[in-house]
């Protein structure tokens, strides 16, 4: 009898159901067959919300983190796997637009207040700040993911390394890693503009 009954000649496609009971279980495997099953139904879900592009594939990549992340949670006998997969690719839409809202208003605001000051050009206090701040932004939808992500909920969200890196399931080092970066990266591009992010 194989270790693995989902390995098993007569098991090599699984029904939902099973694969539902393995995932919730933790098998690895049931969350590898999960994705191959139901990857393209979440991505496309993503994609009709946002457009092909770094939006939905993020959307797609932290749906399934969050259902493996949080499977303690999945009760296989009250809902198919598919069912909850979408339910969390929902919540994960919602999460983009709202943060897509909120850059939005602050590019808006600080868009305004760049507006409101004198024409003579950005002196040293209030106006060299909103500056920084629209180039910031700016500077913020250029990159990729998951640094844009890991960025937008260390300084967004407010969120500890630790908070990040349990929330996107990267390890710690990874997400240190990629703010340290980040941030260099994003010093060298502002300095060259003639701002700087803060010390």
């Amino acid at each position: 009898m194989p270790d693995d009954p989902m390995a098993a000649a007569g098991a090599l496609d699984p029904d939902d159901a099973d694969v539902g009971r393995r995932f919730a279980a933790g098998d690895e495997q049931a969350l590898a067959v999960a994705y191959q099953r139901w990857g393209g139904q979440v991505h496309g879900m993503a994609v009709r919300a946002f457009g092909p592009g770094p939006d939905a594939e993020d959307v797609t990549q932290q749906t399934f983190i969050a259902a493996w992340t949080g499977r303690a949670r999945f009760r296989p006998e009250a809902s198919p796997l598919p069912a909850w997969l979408v339910g969390i690719c929902r919540h994960k839409i919602a999460d983009t637009w709202a943060r897509r809202e909120r850059q939005r208003r602050e590019t808006d605001a600080a868009m305004s207040q760049a507006q409101a000051a004198p024409v003579a050009g950005y002196g040293p206090g209030v106006d060299s700040v909103v500056a920084d701040r629209v180039l910031v932004l700016d500077e913020l939808d250029r990159l990729g993911q998951p640094q844009r992500g890991i960025i937008e909920l260390a300084f967004f969200a407010d969120l500890t390394h630790a908070q990040i890196a349990e929330r996107t399931g990267l390890p710690l080092g990874t997400v240190k890693s990629h703010i340290r970066r980040t941030l260099e990266r994003l010093r060298s591009r502002l300095e060259g503009d003639g701002a700087a992010l803060p010390a």
